[in-house]
């Protein structure tokens, strides 16, 4: 039987699944990320997690008469902008710098003045501002006598792993690379990056789905894959959400209600506007327009327990609108649909009803959701005809009404929910397929 493995690196830990080659459910697992201090994220840890999961497949193939030696194509989706520098041995030397990390606003004056009009990530939470910055410390640590080999890869997350695979670094996908300067539609780094950055550091972007080359043999027999397992480009953990979720058609777009809130709307036309956190992946010859806000679940959290949220949502009357005019984020600082580094989060006055404030919370978010597809339509775009939902915040039934009246879209179930999924397609081949019946 022929296989494919997806390996999704998300907020909170990798979630893995392995397909048939018709696109049937076999095997899925998850591991937790171990706990890690936010301005010290070892990329090893994501590598190690990877591995468990890839074990427990083998042993859930094994009790099902295969093996991981059925496994044909592999492919990896990470968070968006996160990323290390390694050696040549694929040995980080810097920490890894996640997607939310903030306060490069030096790097990204300095990249307004050689490329203003550049299509990338302006502010405080620059992807290639946290590449820079990657490189100073790099630098840095290199001046002060901490020994080890010099910088060579600067690899997104989705690249470290797919790299530790393929025993090689130096490569990367389109979807990823975008914020980090690279231009999907002419298919190369622009002319200016070398002035902010090394352009020996910065992999080589092919399409999502393409192929990257087998596995390493030593690791394919280190976790009891087959050596001619190929390892495929993969893409962001939003865009494989997508693709888990919905049929690539006009006039579809996908919800991702996770720890953060990520949307992407389908579009025949490339959408861009830095200012305001918006950008389109190129997936073969159509586009997915959108972005990431840093409200979401993990807000929800910080004040309630999952089953408490539940029994509020309960409580509630979704109907009946209860006019806090909430803006919900945990720290200052906001990405999409408003690029603002400073933008304060806005979660008063708190009414004493837990199931008011919690509403009031749903109806910001769902606030933050329909401006984000305004922005899309007022940028050359089309607001969705159909909106899918995936993530924790898509199963809760009150939260769905709420959104549905801020959307003007009843939200419809995601065909599957894991991103996993997604990326297991992209490496299956059939996202390719979807993007070509799309023209």
């Amino acid at each position: 039987m022929t296989l494919s493995l997806g390996i999704d690196i998300g907020t909170s830990g990798v979630r893995t699944a392995v397909l048939q080659a018709d696109g049937a459910l076999v095997s899925m697992v998850r591991v937790d990320h171990l706990p890690q201090e936010a301005d010290r994220i070892d990329a090893e840890k994501w590598w190690s997690a990877v591995q468990t999961c890839i074990a427990r497949h083998l042993a859930d193939l094994a009790g099902r008469g295969l093996s991981g030696h059925d496994i044909s194509r592999i492919a990896v989706d990470g968070t968006s902008g996160t990323m290390v520098l390694t050696d040549a041995a694929l040995r980080p030397v810097t920490r890894a710098l996640m997607y939310n990390s903030a306060g490069f606003h030096r790097e990204a004056d300095r990249i307004g003045q050689v490329a203003p009009e550049a299509h990338i990530t302006r502010g405080g939470n620059s992807a290639l501002g946290r590449a820079m910055r990657l490189v100073e410390e790099a630098e840095d640590g290199a001046e002060d006598g901490a020994g080890g080999a010099p910088a060579r890869f600067l690899l997104h997350q989705a690249d470290f792993i797919a790299a530790k695979l393929l025993g090689q670094g130096g490569l990367s996908d389109h979807n990823n690379a975008l914020k980090t300067g690279f231009d999907p539609a002419v298919e190369r780094w622009p002319d200016w990056i070398g002035e902010v950055i090394d352009p020996a550091l910065l992999p080589a972007p092919v399409p999502p789905g393409a192929s990257f080359g087998p596995v390493s043999g030593a690791v394919a027999d280190a976790l009891g894959l087959s050596r001619r397992a190929v390892i495929c480009a993969g893409t962001t953990d939003s865009i494989a959400a997508f693709l888990a979720a919905a049929p690539l058609r006009p006039g579809i777009a996908v919800t991702s209600l996770g720890s953060t809130l990520a949307v992407k709307a389908l579009s025949r036309d490339r959408v861009d506007d830095p200012a305001v956190g918006l950008y389109s992946h190129r997936l073969g010859e159509v586009w997915l327009a959108g972005g990431a806000s840093n409200t979401g679940g993990a807000v929800l959290a910080h004040f309630f327990p999952a089953e408490r949220l539940a029994e509020l949502s309960a409580q509630m009357t979704p109907d009946a609108p209860t006019g806090l005019d909430y803006y919900p984020l945990l720290a200052p600082g906001e990405r999409f649909p408003v690029n603002d580094t400073g933008l304060q989060p806005r979660l008063q006055p708190r009414p004493t009803s837990d199931a008011a404030f919690l509403q009031g919370m749903f109806e910001g978010i769902a606030r933050i959701e329909a401006q984000c597809y305004r922005e899309i339509a007022a940028r050359g775009g089309r607001f969705p005809g159909k909106v899918y939902s995936a993530g924790g915040g898509a199963q809760n039934p009150t939260f769905t009404r709420i959104r549905a009246r801020a959307l003007g879209i009843v939200p419809q179930t995601a065909q599957a929910d894991e991103a996993a999924i997604g990326v297991a397609r992209l490496a299956a081949g059939h996202v390719a397929e979807g993007a070509a019946s799309t023209l």
